[in-house]
């Protein structure tokens, strides 16, 4: 199975499309888009509790576009450090804060400005959580060696143009016995080259 895009893909052109797609989930969620978004989706084919979801910010739970429930797979305590990666407007952010409370630390990384703002503006509505915002890639993580109990994230790799680096990435963050909780795409079957070279098809 492929993990790296083909020679000459335009990668740079790829994070463009998707940091502009993922822009206008955050100032418009409820335009058309092909991909499910938003709580009730959420709760009633992912698994999420209606309530926990209700108490957290509209502007966060609108523009879930996740794909699963990382945090259903292995619980986060109090004062673990969590990191999201590719945390948009911060639904599985917020959860994981409010799990590892004031003494753990959530960091949420992202390379959409629109979904951080969004997701700074949530975090200040609630006050009281521990939670770092950071602007970078899943190929290039802005987090210290070492230092993460866990990372999450929730259908953002399969976006990567290279995932041996994303995965490497996530395990150099991670403390020696961390966790990955990972909720993603995947295919039965490698995609040929004619697919992989499409950036249309990635963002579709």
């Amino acid at each position: 199975m492929a993990t790296s895009c083909p020679i000459g893909f335009d990668a740079k052109a790829l994070r463009k499309e998707v940091s502009e797609i993922y822009s206008r989930v955050a100032t418009d969620p409820q335009s058309g888009f092909h991909f499910h978004r938003g709580p009730d989706y959420a709760a009633r084919m992912l698994g999420y509790d209606r309530d926990r979801l209700a108490a957290l910010p509209d502007r966060s739970t609108a523009a879930f576009a996740g794909v699963a429930n990382p945090l259903s797979i292995d619980p986060v305590v109090e004062g673990q450090t969590v990191l999201d990666v590719g945390c948009g407007a911060g639904m599985d952010l917020l959860l994981a804060a409010q799990q590892v409370g004031r003494t753990g630390q959530a960091i949420g990384v992202d390379m959409t400005q629109a979904m951080l703002e969004r997701m700074s503006e949530s975090v200040e509505e609630l006050g009281n959580l521990d939670v770092s915002l950071r602007s970078g890639d899943a190929e290039d993580l802005p987090v210290e060696s070492g230092t993460v109990d866990a990372v999450i994230s929730n259908g953002v790799l399969n976006l990567t143009t290279d995932k041996h680096r994303a995965f490497s990435e996530i395990f150099r963050v991670l403390k020696p016995g961390g966790r990955l909780l990972l909720g993603d795409i995947a295919v039965a079957e490698e995609l040929s080259l004619g697919i992989r070279n499409d950036i249309d098809l990635w963002t579709s």
